[in-house]
């Protein structure tokens, strides 16, 4: 099992109905997390590539309804770039 993160930005907000249809992404067999960051406007996916791949991913997110930019590399959370620092 090999896990990878993307980073995606969105551009406007995601519609009450997005937010419920991005929860079933979870149920998506190999997506092991979905988190939306409204205040960066960004959604991180955490998945397994062994099953997935990012073509997947971004087509997931499109169909739940979310207005996708692009995704972001090499970024980390505030969170946990501090908990590495710590390390």
């Amino acid at each position: 099992m090999t896990q990878l993160d993307v980073l995606y930005r969105y551009g406007s907000a995601p519609s009450e109905q997005a937010m419920l249809a991005l929860s079933k992404v979870r149920d998506v067999y190999g997506v092991r997390l979905v988190e939306v960051r409204e205040a960066d406007k960004t959604v991180r996916v955490e998945y397994d590539a062994s099953r997935l791949n990012g073509a997947v991913i971004h087509q997931l997110l499109r169909r739940a309804g979310l207005d996708i930019l692009g995704s972001v590399a090499g970024v980390a959370h505030p969170e946990e770039t501090a908990g590495a620092a710590r390390r």
